[in-house]
């Protein structure tokens, strides 16, 4: 690890040079310029955290970001990870017959050596998706470019990009900005990270995590990007989490999988699946806690109890910021025949359209709830389901509740946190999702996301 950092440890490379600390404050400026002229059209989700969380350095792991001007101007469009050599990386991705290049390569590199180091390369603004050979010599021209500057291979080198669908990747404005992310990484990075990777984001994501093994600190942080198409098939966004776990690369693949399916193949927001969702975990093994060999030993499973409730807030921010969300609704279904009818069930609701505008109009509309219940290919008698609008029962036993009043729904409604229950009564199957409402917001974003 201590070859690896070398290179700008030394007195922490002059403070980066004098010359090379004022252009980052003139980008910093630049950067709170260009957020603060956002137009009032375009306000934070009202369903956003109060403050960033405080991210914990995670040893081995260091960042930073650059405005390379892919797409956007006046704003960091570009982030780098440097991890240190001993460092494993798991990964979910998009499962989209159309997906992008950078998906591809990083599928292909995922379970590679771990002694080289590894990089995480992410740009904003174009996906680099449905480009042809194209996209894949940008692929190819990014993780060699970055290799070398990090001198390490390009096996080890993994990279994403977000944003407009069906543009060539100007390549070389993202490889010409890698002498300067190179000179600016640091271990408290990460926030920076967070905001660079956003596009139609209105606020960066992140979450942290702390856990004891055999009485030492294990650390995870991690930071998300998402706000339209956003549905279950893998984490439909873009996902980073580094933690100085030591941990085999087998076991932190099985749980990262069997935690996404938890999490981020738990939300939707449109019902859509991007080309160039990405979920990496990286441990970097700088941890003094012991190797976590086996999911179901007791450091096993503290480590995925940690590790799943942070991919849950950060599946959850993602959810928060659904494209002109004003309501953050969870789905829950019990009494299911089986978990996978209870899944198609929430899935039904919590993507209907007519539910969702209902909801973001404030109408307890229960009977909408009904037809999703009918049309999601699953198991369902009408004379048993219930219904519940948060405690309230709104439904049962194939009508409207004795106890119900359209004026108690319409109470409930004007929550921003709703609860839509629903018990078929017939098994024990029950899955939870999470979504939010659809407005005109999310139309006008859409419909001008490439002016």
């Amino acid at each position: 690890m201590a070859s690896l950092f070398s290179g700008w440890r030394g007195a922490g490379a002059a403070l980066m040079g004098k010359k090379k600390l004022k252009k980052k404050i003139k980008a910093l400026k630049a950067e709170r310029a260009a957020l603060a002229s956002r137009p009032a059209s375009d306000p934070v989700s009202p369903l956003a955290p109060a403050v960033f969380p405080d991210l914990p350095v995670i040893r081995g792991a260091e960042f930073a970001v650059a405005s390379a001007g892919v797409r956007y101007k006046g704003r960091s469009d570009v982030m780098l990870a440097r991890l240190a050599p001993g460092t494993v990386v798991a990964g979910t991705f998009t499962r989209s017959a159309t997906r992008a290049a950078s998906v591809l390569d990083a599928q292909a590199k995922i379970a590679g050596a771990s002694d080289q180091g590894a990089a995480i390369l992410v740009n904003s603004g174009n996906a680099n998706a449905f480009t042809g050979a194209q996209g894949a010599q940008s692929v190819a021209a990014i993780t060699a470019a970055t290799a070398a500057a990090l001198d390490m291979p390009e096996t080890r080198v993994f990279t994403s990009s977000t944003g407009v669908i069906g543009q060539p990747l100007p390549h070389e404005k993202i490889t010409g900005a890698l002498n300067e992310l190179r000179a600016a990484l640091s271990e408290a990075g990460l926030p920076d990270a967070a905001r660079a990777i956003m596009t139609t984001d209105t606020f960066p994501k992140g979450a942290a995590a702390e856990l004891e093994i055999d009485g030492k600190p294990v650390r995870i942080a991690g930071i998300a990007k998402g706000s339209g198409m956003i549905a279950p098939d893998m984490a439909t966004m873009l996902v980073y989490i580094f933690t100085d776990a030591k941990i085999t690369q087998s076991t932190l693949q099985g749980i990262v999988a069997r935690q996404t399916d938890r999490s981020f193949n738990c939300i939707t927001v449109d019902s859509d699946t991007s080309t160039s969702d990405m979920l990496l975990v990286a441990a970097t093994g700088a941890s003094d806690a012991p190797v976590i060999s086996d999911a179901r030993s007791s450091e096993g499973r503290a480590f995925t109890q940690a590790l799943g409730d942070l991919m849950l807030d950060l599946a959850h921010q993602v959810v928060r910021d659904g494209e002109g969300a004003t309501k953050f609704i969870e789905v829950a279904v019990t009494g299911a025949r089986s978990d996978a009818d209870a899944r198609k069930l929430a899935f039904a609701i919590a993507d209907s359209p007519l539910v969702k505008t209902a909801v973001a109009g404030e109408d307890p509309n229960w009977g909408r709830i009904v037809m999703a219940i009918g049309k999601s290919g699953a198991e369902a008698d009408r004379d048993k389901l219930s219904i519940r609008f948060g405690p309230h029962l709104v439904a049962m036993d194939g009508q409207v509740a004795p106890s119900y009043a359209e004026e108690i729904g319409a109470a409930y409604m004007r929550n921003d946190h709703l609860v839509i229950g629903v018990d078929m009564r017939l098994g024990a199957g029950a899955a939870t999702v999470w979504t939010c409402d659809l407005t005109h917001r999310y139309i006008e974003i859409n419909a001008d996301y490439r002016s």
